[in-house]
């Protein structure tokens, strides 16, 4: 436990691009002493201490925090939060930030949330919810193609099959029912199919007060031209420059709704709503709410947050965020992911990463790491789908845009993958969609 009282001991759960985008921005506060990331990468090692734990155990993690002296626990991924590890943290006494089981059912959920939305009048798509593959089968098919099967529980951002064929949505219910999913997909929600450009806004919120974070926009899938499979996220950034005035009062609006909707219904959320938006002809719509920071969201949107984020997540946790006011930088972020070869299907691991010094030298170059690792001979080596993150900031789109693709012809691994069009189709305006 840090000897200063003035700073705090925190610890930060998860181990991709977000929780090193969060422990670098943790570890920049005068506020912060000791900064625990479990299990954290090859990146999140230079900014704080790296601890083997299991970070979905909701007592080995309050136990730990208990143990060491821990202020203010972070959750980064969603799987911990279902798993009630909020819950746990703070039932021994302990500030979190991360809603608790039951507000995490937000992403958890897609049935819940989908409800929940219904209740509080939130705009989304028009769906039906399915435990069994016959009834499944028989909405899809009275509803026609193209259509959005999803399964109901966390499958890491896979779940989502958007089907431009009755062929392609039978097999798709198919696919959820017999196990592809694992038990995520024993429910099924399907959905109409919105369409236009998508919108990410993320808020801080306390449970009463909601601070909504800047626009960003991500490539989910895998190829150039929006092609392929989805993925975790491809490339992002920030601000959207093709959301109107209208559009981005009306998604704020939404957030302050479904967080009142979340106490009035006694559901304690504390730590950061996403709400991923489709900008339709009839106004943005939700389609979907995540329970934490988006990755790679977070790799653009804290680069561009002036606050102290130690302050901000406290706030939320003792339920004082009135008395904060977010600034943001005037400056464009832009980041594009390194994945291994293959991703999102299989890929090797073990591959040297060179370079990583020579593009964070450039001035407003940021490199988060996401699969990477140290191996025992001190070398830096690719250890997951998505590697790095390469984020940068310029006085204008295309100034980031071609900074960001700069820095990552420095950075080099066998089998280096990148999609070379994030955030064009933005820079021609609203008619590219």
């Amino acid at each position: 436990m840090s000897t200063d009282n003035k700073t705090i001991d925190i610890l930060l759960l998860g181990s991709g691009g977000r929780e090193h985008a969060l422990a670098a921005k943790l570890a920049a506060s005068p506020l912060c002493g000791t900064l625990y990331i479990a299990p954290g990468n090859g990146g999140t090692v230079q900014v704080g201490e790296n601890v083997a734990l299991a970070e979905g155990d909701p007592e080995a993690v309050a136990d730990f925090a208990r143990e060491t002296g821990v202020g203010l626990v972070v959750i980064g991924p969603e799987a911990p939060l279902v798993a009630g590890v909020a819950d746990a943290v703070r039932a021994a006494g302990i500030s979190c930030f991360g809603p608790g089981a039951e507000g995490a059912q937000m992403e958890g959920s897609k049935k819940f949330s989908k409800e929940l939305m219904a209740r509080a009048g939130i705009p989304t798509a028009a769906y039906g919810s399915f435990t069994d593959e016959a009834s499944a089968l028989a909405y899809v098919r009275e509803q026609g193609a193209p259509i959005v099967v999803k399964a109901d529980g966390l499958a890491a951002g896979k779940g989502v099959i958007v089907a431009a064929t009755l062929e392609e949505a039978e097999d798709a219910v198919r696919e959820c029912f017999q196990g592809a999913f694992g038990a995520a997909g024993s429910t099924v929600v399907v959905e109409e199919c919105l369409t236009g450009p998508e919108c990410s806004l993320l808020a801080f919120t306390d449970g009463k007060t909601v601070l909504p974070m800047a626009t960003a926009q991500d490539h989910k899938r895998a190829l150039e031209g929006d092609k392929g499979p989805n993925t975790g996220g491809m490339g992002v950034y920030s601000p959207v420059p093709i959301v109107t005035e209208d559009e981005l009062s009306a998604m704020k609006k939404v957030m302050l709704n479904t967080v009142a909707e979340l106490a009035a219904e006694g559901i304690d959320y504390r730590g950061c709503l996403y709400g991923g938006f489709m900008l339709t002809n009839d106004g943005p719509k939700v389609l979907e709410f995540n329970a934490r920071f988006g990755d790679p969201e977070t790799q653009v949107i804290l680069p561009r947050l002036k606050n102290d984020l130690v302050e901000v997540m406290l706030a939320c946790a003792e339920r004082r965020l009135d008395e904060v006011e977010l600034a943001w930088r005037d400056e464009w972020a832009v980041a594009v992911v390194l994945t291994s070869a293959g991703y999102p299907g299989s890929y090797e691991k073990g591959k040297v990463i060179r370079g990583i010094e020579d593009a964070e030298a450039m001035e407003d170059v940021t490199v988060y790491h996401a699969g990477t690792a140290v191996r025992e001979d001190g070398e830096l080596v690719t250890s997951g789908g998505r590697v790095l993150a390469v984020t940068a900031l310029g006085d204008t789109f295309e100034a980031a845009r071609d900074l960001a693709y700069e820095a990552c012809e420095k950075i080099d691994f066998e089998g280096k993958t990148l999609r070379r069009d994030i955030g064009l189709r933005a820079l021609r305006g609203r008619e590219a969609w």
